[in-house]
């Protein structure tokens, strides 16, 4: 597809008509100017996704200075951050690794109270192959269901709870489907991972909708997926997306720095206008 000309300091050049833009004419290991933030963001909410191929390797201090840009850094409850620079987040698996960052479709750190607005990953060392990060649009998972299932859902809130660690455990309570802040638009708010059951309903009838929402997630018709090559940086919106790391390439190294941007509450509103 072609880059658009809507942009004033980058090329935006989406992926495909559903979810992704390849973003060029940036260089994000150096400052950028409040504009070219403001064309990321927008061109981050116009696409849900953005890959920057190419990109030089991004120092930690830069990482964090290009991540306010968006808003405050996040900080993950339970994994721990680069030494000297709190919100730096390490992305690694190797040959005696024994899992990895993302093995279920999900959106980060959903079971905060408050889960994460975007997430902008740089992979320094991608494996010689394999190693790709999937992401599926949220959007178009709740715009193909039926009406009366949209309306349904509307009514509907779930649990989402950090699969592993010491307690305390995070939990959250969110609605199954989201109101976008920026767009106004829906999406689906479930994931594998974090999302343990439906409030209000049996655990049978809970399990049998979860399923079905879970395979709608994973339809390949929502989906984009990146190569990574060495310096690549994948800028994600949390709120109307979800990513799969699959892990295919073991023994071999992916290792890179991943920096998490503060987001809100969840919530759901009928009809919201974009504000």
């Amino acid at each position: 597809m072609e880059a658009t000309s809507r942009y004033k300091t980058l090329q935006v050049t989406p992926v495909n008509p559903t979810i992704g833009a390849d973003i060029t004419g940036i260089d994000l290991s150096q400052p950028i100017t409040p504009e070219q933030a403001a064309e990321i963001r927008r061109a981050l909410l116009e696409h849900q996704v953005l890959f920057f191929r190419g990109q030089n390797r991004i120092e930690p201090a830069r990482h964090l200075e290009l991540g306010r840009h968006f808003g405050k850094i996040h900080m993950h409850p339970t994994i721990r951050h680069l030494q000297d620079f709190p919100g730096i987040l390490v992305v690694h698996a190797d040959e005696n690794s024994k899992g990895h960052f993302g093995p279920m479709w999900h959106s980060d750190v959903s079971c905060d109270a408050e889960p994460p607005m975007g997430t902008m990953l740089q992979i320094h060392t991608p494996p010689p192959c394999g190693g790709d990060t999937m992401f599926a649009s949220m959007y178009a998972a709740y715009d193909d269901f039926s009406p009366a299932m949209q309306r349904f859902l509307q009514g509907l809130t779930a649990e989402h709870q950090y699969p592993s660690g010491p307690p305390p455990v995070p939990k959250a309570e969110h609605p199954i489907i989201r109101t976008h802040p920026e767009t106004g638009r829906q999406a689906l708010y479930v994931s594998r991972l974090f999302t343990t059951q439906i409030v209000g309903l049996r655990p049978g009838e809970s399990k049998a909708l979860l399923s079905h929402l879970f395979e709608r997630i994973e339809n390949p018709y929502y989906h984009v997926r990146l190569n990574w090559r060495r310096n690549d940086v994948a800028f994600w919106d949390n709120r109307c997306t979800q990513h799969l790391a699959i892990w295919d390439y073991k023994p071999h190294t992916r290792t890179g720095h991943r920096v998490t941007i503060q987001g809100d509450k969840p919530f759901f509103r009928p009809s919201s206008p974009p504000q």
